[in-house]
């Protein structure tokens, strides 16, 4: 069992240092590396917009505007503030959303504003939220963006990042625990991944 977790932890890693050299290389203006990350991440990003839009073909539109509009601001991504795959659903819920503006003329600046007034109320808190994410290790603070925020299972966290689904159980109780032990020492206030304020402020 501890050589079967041994291997899974060498293979964690290994997709963790093939993801970020190809976002350094995309950074750096190689069009092959953005390849590299449509061809990782084309499927989570369609599957998540459409859970927005409500439809596949337009999924499908909105997934190639996210890929066009990454080469452009691929440069404002910082490692060490968040996973890779939890920017790119921001960038994805904001090209959606523009999207359903132009095509559907919805409503939808409510949704914004709605995260920006709680954002403007709870700065302090997500502060502290968003501190206490970035002293996890990379492979916990993974699994708890992937389930809390982008709402994907312990099945599809595990198909999609290549682990096994008793691997993201470890890492997801061990990251709530540190996670809830990092709020604790800052004095901060009980809160939940799920809030909406949570995930602008984490996946920003």
């Amino acid at each position: 069992m501890e050589q079967h977790d041994s291997g899974q932890h060498r293979q964690d890693e290994h997709q963790t240092r093939l993801i970020s050299r190809a976002v350094k290389r995309a950074q750096e203006g190689d069009r092959e590396a953005i390849g590299f990350l449509y061809a990782r991440y084309a499927d989570n990003v369609c599957g998540y917009v459409r859970s927005i839009v409500r439809d596949q073909h337009e999924a499908e539109d909105v997934t190639q505007q996210v890929f066009a509009k990454l080469i452009h601001v691929i440069g404002k991504y910082q490692e060490r503030d968040v996973p890779f795959f939890a920017w790119i659903l921001r960038v994805s819920r904001n090209v959606a959303v523009d999207h359903m503006r132009r095509q559907r003329a919805i409503p939808v600046e409510e949704v914004r504003t709605s995260d920006e007034s709680q954002d403007r109320t709870g700065a302090e808190r997500m502060s502290d939220l968003r501190d206490a994410l970035a002293t996890l290790p990379r492979d916990q603070r993974e699994v708890l963006v992937l389930r809390h925020i982008a709402g994907l299972s312990p099945v599809e966290i595990a198909e999609r990042t290549g682990r096994s689904e008793g691997s993201v159980h470890g890492l997801h109780h061990r990251g709530r625990r540190a996670l809830k032990a990092g709020l604790t020492s800052r004095g901060a206030m009980p809160s939940t991944l799920r809030s909406n304020a949570a995930r602008n402020e984490i996946a920003r």
